[in-house]
């Protein structure tokens, strides 16, 4: 059975820097493709960013050259270091497989980690 356990969020002021974790279990890293979301109040959930089976990582827009993302299979962890923080990063952030986003509604997600940046 798969569980993913996200954490690292808090609170920060635009500018700063916080790395998000998520350990999974149930899941061989280097054979999955792994993806952080996010969902702010309000708004429809997005994908942030994806690093693939091989390692291979990419970004959306709103985040390249912010945010990195990488894992440490050893530790079967994911990480998402996210640097100039902007209040618009403010969301419950969620690690999961990289997922189509058809399948986002019908998927079992972790409890998220919540990001808050203040102006």
């Amino acid at each position: 059975q798969v569980q993913l356990v996200e954490s690292g969020g808090g609170s920060v002021q635009a500018g700063g820097s916080l790395r998000l974790s998520c350990v999974a279990s149930g899941i061989i890293l280097s054979d999955t493709a792994m993806a952080w979301y996010r969902q702010a109040p309000g708004k429809q959930s997005e994908l942030v960013a994806v690093i693939s089976s091989a390692g291979s990582t990419r970004y959306e827009d709103f985040v390249k050259g912010r945010f990195t993302i990488s894992r440490d299979t050893a530790k079967n962890t994911v990480y998402l270091q996210m640097r100039s923080l902007k209040p618009e990063d403010t969301a419950v952030y969620y690690c999961n497989t990289n997922l189509a986003k058809s399948d986002w509604a019908s998927t079992s997600w972790g409890q998220g980690t919540q990001v808050t940046v203040s102006s």
